[in-house]
């Protein structure tokens, strides 16, 4: 199973969704690979912290491609272990910001599904993080991925944009991805008492979009787990945001 994390808005909380999932996965005993295709490394400092500098990074995998490199490392080079057990990461690299518009003109957007496919077997999951953009690493990340994961905010914009996304998702599948396709939306950020979340996500659902029924709210536990780079499910268990997660996680599984 491949799943990306994808939302063009940024601020919804992708890479805390990332991260937070496929680190329950690893903890149920599944061994499990975090891919990070931002540049801004949000997922690969969650799970690494600031400090540490991977040997061989994402940056360094889309620069073999480029020029006249002779390079052509296997993608086990770029695989990094966290302190988490069967937690591994594909770490991303400020370079990456760099590289998109001259890998997207030589037509490199397969490099990630074949990379992937290589690694077939080692994993039981991977997930992917992308970036706040429709560019060549959100698009190498669909191509990669068999199911794809929305998170919405329950803002109206986001609404409107979120009916651009399903469209574009539907177009990569039809001329890149044929297995992809969207599990659903999850809700970040809710707020249960007031009156405009509850009124979207009801338009939503009556317009047969898929919303999972778990509910993400907001609490400063997150900004906590970032600062102390550790996953909710090991530094607040019993958090309710952390019930909240794990809810999701059987509710992907059990699909």
């Amino acid at each position: 199973m491949r799943r990306v994390v994808y939302n063009q808005k940024g601020g919804v909380g992708k890479s805390s969704i990332a991260v937070n999932l496929a680190a329950i996965h690893a903890a149920r005993g599944f061994s499990t690979l975090l891919v990070d295709l931002d540049p801004q490394s949000n997922t690969s400092q969650y799970v690494l912290g600031h400090d540490i500098q991977p040997d061989h990074h994402l940056g360094e995998f889309f620069e073999q491609f480029l020029g006249f490199s002779l390079l052509n490392w296997p993608a086990k080079r770029f695989l990094y272990e966290t302190p988490f057990a069967n937690l591994t990461v594909m770490a991303a690299h400020a370079s990456m910001a760099e590289q998109h518009n001259r890998l997207e003109s030589k037509h490199k957007i397969y490099k990630l599904r074949e990379a992937l496919d290589s690694l077939a077997g080692r994993f039981d999951a991977v997930y992917i993080d992308t970036p706040p953009a429709s560019n060549f690493f959100s698009l190498s990340a669909l191509i990669a991925a068999d199911r794809c994961l929305v998170p919405f905010d329950c803002d109206v914009f986001s609404r409107q944009a979120l009916y651009r996304l399903v469209q574009e998702v539907e177009e990569i599948k039809a001329d890149h991805n044929q297995q992809l396709q969207i599990e659903g939306i999850v809700v970040n950020q809710f707020r249960s008492r007031a009156r405009l979340p509850q009124q979207l996500i009801q338009e939503l659902e009556s317009e047969s979009v898929p919303v999972f029924k778990t509910r993400l709210s907001s609490s400063v536990v997150m900004q906590e787990s970032h600062q102390r780079h550790q996953p909710l499910i090991y530094c607040a268990s019993n958090h309710k945001l952390t019930k909240q997660f794990e809810s999701l996680y059987t509710e992907l599984e059990s699909a």
